[in-house]
Formats: structure tokens, sequence, C-alpha cells
């Protein structure tokens, strides 16, 4: 198999958890920058890749990499790439782009040209006179930065954040990728109660439980590259396979999913079937405003309302009572929250232990990071 250098992009602020996520499935990073982390694999990589990345956004082939500062030499130089390698005779071609601090500054006409040079490639090639674009598609981005173009292909489709599990959503859900980061830069473990008192569609905990029950995450669903003659349809077979083996449903897992609105707790019920987790989540209704602790050592890892919509930021400082109430009450609990508050710690009157910005879809977020006692160790 050909040694491809791959990118997995990721939303501001998770590029060193992706890159954690590259290097444990065993490849070498070739490099890690805003929004992306490039590593070196071949054809099974980018099946790996699409099932297991948590955190990324998706999963990219770099095609090409050169200068450009007029529009000829756009097209010249991507119309010299092999496109019939990765192209067939009828794809539907879909470019799109980006260009910061360069002479080509004009996004939709660095696009058309790239599409225009491909295109003609591909009718020389194929010896047709008219390119039909009526099968499969494919994803190109052209991005250009200092007069730099890269070239890249999409192997994923949806993004990965697409799990296939949220069949009931509700209204602002957290993206599956950022609140599988939180879990992961959380210390909770298996055997530690996890709650979330704003659980809405229940997010959170399946993301939590699928990490925990190593339940690939894109399993169920269906990647753009599976249609693709260069990817042999086996390794998609085998690749599915040692994931389905590589479940664990032995492992003690607790988590408790809260809400305080009926159809938030049944689209979590939904959500964690669909998902194959609802047997370690347990759903009950509760007014985070008057949380009680049944055990000492837990982790709350949580998404509350914002204040973006009608009605709700009257009711914040109430809840942040209730939260700040509750953690100087249980002094061995911690607390993971996000929030686009930047008042949220003079709330809580009390500075968080670490905080790390995020980026909840394009709303600016902070992830507070508050460490209660860690339990006794076991003998």
């Amino acid at each position: 198999m050909s040694k491809l250098t791959l990118i997995a992009t990721a939303t501001f602020g998770l590029e060193a958890i992706v890159k954690r996520e590259v290097e444990a499935m065993g490849y070498k990073i070739l490099q890690s920058e805003n929004g992306k982390i490039s590593f070196l694999g071949d054809e099974r990589a980018i099946v790996r890749a699409n099932l297991w990345l948590r955190c990324a956004d998706r999963v990219q082939i770099k095609l090409a990499e050169f200068e450009a500062k007029t529009f000829t030499e756009l097209f010249e130089q991507t119309k010299a790439l092999p496109w019939e390698q990765w192209i067939p005779m009828d794809g539907q071609i879909n470019v799109s782009g980006s260009s910061v601090k360069s002479q080509l500054h004009s996004v939709p006409a660095c696009q058309g040209m790239v599409k225009k040079a491909i295109i003609e490639k591909l009718k020389e090639t194929y010896f047709i006179e008219e390119f039909p674009e009526t099968g499969l598609p494919f994803g190109l981005k052209v991005t250009i930065l200092k007069d730099r173009v890269t070239l890249t292909l999409d192997t994923t489709g949806e993004g990965l954040h697409k799990r296939g599990y949220r069949v009931c959503p509700v209204a602002a859900p957290i993206k599956e990728t950022l609140a599988s980061a939180m879990v992961q830069l959380s210390f909770w473990k298996p055997g530690r109660l996890l709650v979330d008192p704003f659980c809405g569609s229940g997010t959170i905990a399946i993301e939590a439980a699928m990490i925990e029950r190593r339940i690939a995450p894109g399993l169920t669903r269906h990647f753009w590259a599976e249609d693709w003659d260069f990817i042999p349809k086996n390794l998609w077979k085998e690749e599915r396979k040692a994931a389905y083996e590589a479940m664990d449903y032995d492992r003690e897992i607790r988590i408790l999913a809260q809400d305080i609105d009926p159809k938030a707790l049944e689209a979590t019920r939904q959500n964690a079937e669909a998902a194959g987790v609802d047997d370690c989540i347990s759903v009950e209704r509760a007014d985070a405003r008057k949380m009680v602790a049944s055990e000492e050592f837990g982790v709350i890892i949580t998404n509350p309302p914002y204040g973006e919509r009608i009605g709700e930021k009257e009711q914040l400082p109430q809840l942040y009572r209730g939260l700040r109430g509750f953690m100087e009450s249980n002094p061995t609990w911690s607390m993971y929250l996000i929030t686009a508050d930047k008042e949220f710690e003079g709330r809580m009157m009390r500075p968080a232990d670490r905080r790390r910005k995020l980026y909840n879809g394009r709303l600016e977020t902070c992830l507070y990071q508050y460490y209660g006692t860690r339990p006794p160790k076991e003998k």
C-alpha cells in the first residue's frame, strides 16, 4: 500500500487531543498546526482514522503543495497532477477554499480555476469532450496561505461529529466531537460517578460511555471513501470487524444524565439506545439548582445554557448559585463546565483551576476546570 500524507482537521483548541488520538493508532505525526494534524498513513489508515477519531472534524488526503501567485500558475500546477488516480470519469467535483495573505485573494475565483484545471486534465486523460459529473462525490479543498497552495481530498463526507446516534435532537446541542474532548480532558475514570445536570440530548453522557465501552464513533455510519475504487472494500470490512471485537462491555460505568426538561430526557434515552450505551446511563429528571451528592468523588461534565435563547439569561444566576453551592458543599467533586459566559468564574466566586478556550460551532467558549480532592488509591 502506498504511503500518503493524511490530515485530520480539528476545531481550534482540540488539536492536541486529535494528535494524541492519531498517535494512539500508531501513526507518525508529520506536523501539528492550528486546525489540523498531518500524519503519515496508507489506505488502511484512512479507514481506521475515519472509524476511530473522536475529536477530529474530517480526514483528508494531501494531494499537493506548491507556490502560485497568478491564476495561470494555479491552473497549470493543478492540471499537472495525476487526477485520474483519484477521480473517475463521472465524479462529482466539489471545490471549497480559503485564502489568507495571498495575491490570489478571491476564493470563488480560485475554486473555479482549480475545478477547471481538474476537469481539463480528466477530459484529456479519459478522451472525452464533456465531463458529466453524475457519479460519486469528491470534495476538494484549495487552501492558500501566503501564496502557498495546498490541495486536499476529503475522505469523510459529512463531518465526523455525525456519529449517527442522534435520532432525537434538542435545541442548541453540543457537537459530539467537543463533548468527547471534554470527557478526555477530564479526570473521570470508570468506577467514579459522572453526572451531567444539563444533559440536553445526552451527548456528553453518550460520548463518555462510548469512550469507556471502546465503541468506535464512526462504526455505524458511511464515509465518502467507502465507495472509492482505490481503497479496497475488504479494508472497511476488516477494520469494522476489528472495531466490533474491540468493544468492552465488562467495565463498570456509572453515568447519570439529568435535566429539568422531560423532552430532553426522552431524547437522551432514545439517543443512548441508538448508540448502544443505554445500559450504563441512568436518566432522571432533576433541577440543577438543587443538586445533591449521592456519594463522594463524583465528576460533573456539563454544557449548561449560555443565555443565548429567550428566557435563559434570567435563569443563569440561579443555576450558577446552585452549582456554586454544590461545589462548596462537596469538595471531593470535580467539575468541567463549558460556557460562553466570560463572567462565569466571578459568578462561582472562585477561579477555575484551569481554563481552556474552545469553540462550540462558531461560538467561542471556555472550558472551566475545577478539581476536587482525588479519591484514595485502591489498595
